[in-house]
C-alpha cells in the first residue's frame, strides 16, 4: 500500500499507545502527510515529533472534536498549509461505565457529542474539499458495545453512539461514492494498552473478557491500525458503506 502524496487527518492522537497513533504510524511509512488532532496538544505534539524522526511528514493540531467553529477552521489552515486533506480516519472517543439510570444529561450529552457529533462535524468540514478532488476515504471508529448493546466498560450511551455512528457512515457512503469517496466504519472489540478503559481494567477482569474471546487475547492497536490502513488505500476503492469487526470473535454476525 502506497500512500505518497496523500495527506491523513486522524482524530483522537494524543496518546503514543493509542489506536489514532497506531493509525498514524502506519500511513506515515507508507508515504502519508499525517494531521495529528486530540485536545491533549502535549500528546499529538509528541506524536508528530516522533513521526518526524523517523523521517516522516506530520502536523500537530489541538483539536476539540465537539466545536464546530474550530473544526472547520483547523480543516482549513490544514488544506491551506498542506493542499488538501485524502484520508480522515474519525478516532476520537469516550467511554463512560455508566448503568442507564445513573446517566446524566450532561454525561449522555458528552459522550454523544465526543463520540458521534464530533465525527459529523469533521466529515462535513473535508467534503467540499474531497468533492473538489473527486477522492476521499473516511474511515470511522465504532465499538463491538453498538452492534451487541453494551460493553464491558461502556454504557448506553456509548452504544448509542456508536450504533448511530455506523447508520451515519452508511448514509454519507451513498451519499458521496459518486465523487470517488468510500467512507466505512471498523467496530473494535475490547482493545488492550489503551486508555478507552479509564483505569478500571484488572488482571481479574481481563482473564475474564479473554475467556468469551475465541481468539484468546485482547486486541492490540495494531490489529485496528492494519485494517484501517487497508480501508484507506487506493485499494479499497470498491469498498463502501461497510461495517469491519476486529473483535477476535467474541460478536460474530
Amino acid at each position: 500500500m502506497d500512500f505518497e502524496n496523500r495527506v491523513a487527518l486522524i482524530t483522537g492522537a494524543g496518546s503514543l499507545e493509542g489506536i489514532g497513533m497506531s493509525i498514524a504510524r502506519q500511513l506515515s511509512k507508507r508515504g502519508a502527510t499525517v494531521v495529528l488532532a486530540d485536545i491533549n496538544k502535549n500528546g499529538v505534539e509528541a506524536g508528530a515529533n516522533e513521526i518526524e524522526g523517523k523521517g516522516g511528514k506530520a502536523y500537530a493540531v489541538q483539536l476539540d472534536v465537539t466545536d464546530q467553529k474550530q473544526m472547520q477552521s483547523v480543516v482549513e489552515e490544514m488544506v491551506k498549509k498542506v493542499g488538501k486533506i485524502d484520508i480522515v480516519v474519525n478516532n476520537a472517543g469516550v467511554s463512560r461505565p455508566s448503568r442507564v439510570q445513573e446517566i446524566t444529561e450532561s454525561e449522555w450529552d458528552f459522550v454523544l457529542n465526543v463520540n458521534l457529533k464530533g465525527p459529523f462535524f469533521l466529515t462535513q468540514a473535508v467534503l467540499p474539499y474531497m468533492k473538489e478532488n473527486r477522492y476521499g476515504r473516511i474511515v470511522n471508529l465504532s465499538s463491538v458495545s453498538g452492534k451487541r448493546g453494551g460493553g464491558v466498560f461502556g454504557g448506553s450511551h456509548y452504544s448509542a453512539a456508536k450504533a448511530g455512528l455506523t447508520g451515519f457512515t452508511k448514509a454519507v457512503a451513498r451519499e458521496v461514492a459518486s465523487y470517488g469517496i468510500t467512507c466505512n466504519t471498523v467496530a473494535p472489540g475490547l482493545i488492550g494498552g489503551t486508555d478507552i478503559t479509564g483505569g478500571l481494567m484488572t488482571e481479574e477482569k481481563e482473564q475474564e473478557i479473554k475467556r468469551d474471546i475465541p481468539l484468546g487475547r485482547l486486541g492490540q492497536v495494531e490489529d485496528v491500525s492494519y485494517a484501517i490502513t487497508f480501508l484507506a488505500s487506493e485499494g479499497a476503492g470498491y469498498i463502501t458503506g461497510e461495517e469491519l469487526d476486529i473483535n477476535g470473535g467474541s460478536h460474530i454476525d
